[in-house]
């Protein structure tokens, strides 16, 4: 079933069709040049859109449209997420200008419209500076005092559950459980992976995250990107500004944010440099000395994102690996299998390079 031509804006001869429910959200007057693909997204098709505005200025727009699981959180949420953030630090993401939905056949299609940035990819952030940036956005904090967020939002197409709590090891259980669900419907059956995430959740979790809040103990919830890792970010070509996208935020523990930088596929924010300058700002919550393994577990979770959305890949065997290394030692249980030293990538120092393909 084809989609009436007039749900369409008029034809420009490029390559990405733009529906007029993306064209309304633009300012009125805006006359619509072209549209070409941009970008390379796994779980979206995204676009630089050309346009001339009513006062004959032209402007640059960056589209993205998805469809199926998480659709609607990835351009919602993206929305709010982008907002947040801007409001937080301006200039850090490309601002939002909307989201929307429309039918293309028998596909429902939401999508996101924001500002477009030329980027460089190819270059590392300046790290002082950029962890400067970093620090003042997890300064954001929540604005009831709690953890989650106002909308659903997603890392990669994964959505998250953000209902607000007070308890961080609560809000933090909420969100690994999500991956773990996605993991499992796309991978094998494992049972022992399966008793080694029961007792994550039931014992570890309450005892290395409880430990944040207890024995006089605190910590305020801040914004995080949610995604934060070297794909999702870019430096402007013509500012030179760093700039992030992709963002999926929660407020959250603040240590949260860096979980991704200990998997496989960083390549430069596993070098200490960056966590050192970030906590010349912010220093290590208490218990400090359990920094190392809250980072860990924080790991689980991109992790799990990643097997989910790549059935059979290797990261679900070092998540599970990671698992029974914190289960040894803050929730022991005979029935489980044993932590391999020789599978951790934090002692073997192991690199995967992360291939993004494109969805078509």
């Amino acid at each position: 079933m084809s989609p009436d031509s007039s749900e369409w804006g008029p034809g420009t001869g490029a390559n990405f069709p733009v529906n007029e429910a993306v064209l309304k959200i633009m300012p009125c007057g805006t006359r619509l040049i072209s549209a070409e693909s941009s970008g390379i997204s796994a779980w979206a098709k995204t676009a630089k859109v050309s346009v001339v505005l009513a006062d004959g200025s032209s402007k640059n727009y960056f589209l993205k449209c998805a469809t199926g699981q998480g659709a609607r959180a990835i351009a919602e949420g993206e929305f709010h997420s982008a907002t947040t953030i801007n409001d937080a630090v301006t200039g850090l993401v490309p601002k939002a200008v909307g989201w929307g939905e429309y039918h293309n056949g028998e596909s429902q299609v939401y999508f996101l419209l924001g500002d477009f940035h030329d980027m460089d990819f190819s270059v590392a952030p300046e790290p002082a500076g950029f962890m400067s940036k970093i620090a003042a956005l997890h300064r954001s904090t929540s604005p009831n005092g709690m953890f989650g967020y106002s909308v659903p939002t997603v890392c990669g197409k994964m959505e998250r559950t953000v209902t607000w709590e007070k308890s961080w090891a609560r809000s933090f259980t909420h969100q690994l459980r999500d991956v773990i669900r996605y993991d499992n419907e796309t991978n094998d059956p494992w049972p022992e992976y399966d008793a080694a995430c029961k007792q994550l959740i039931d014992v570890v979790i309450p005892r290395l995250l409880g430990a944040l809040q207890s024995e006089g103990r605190s910590i305020t919830p801040s914004l995080i990107h949610g995604d934060l890792w070297e794909k999702n970010i870019g430096i402007d070509r013509e500012t030179g500004e760093t700039v992030l996208f992709d963002p999926g935020c929660v407020y959250a523990h603040n240590e949260m944010e860096f979980g991704t930088w200990r998997c496989t596929w960083a390549s430069y924010f596993n070098s200490p440099v960056y966590m050192e300058l970030y906590q010349c700002h912010i220093k290590p919550s208490d218990p400090v000395e359990e920094w190392d393994d809250r980072n860990r577990l924080y790991s689980v979770h991109p992790y799990l994102n990643d097997s989910a959305g790549h059935p059979g890949s290797i990261s679900r065997k070092i998540a599970y690996n990671d698992m029974l290394y914190l289960c040894e030692k803050y929730g022991p249980l005979d029935s489980l299998e044993k932590y391999d030293r020789e599978k951790d990538i934090s002692v073997t120092g192991a690199r995967i390079p992360f291939v993004i393909k494109q969805l078509e």
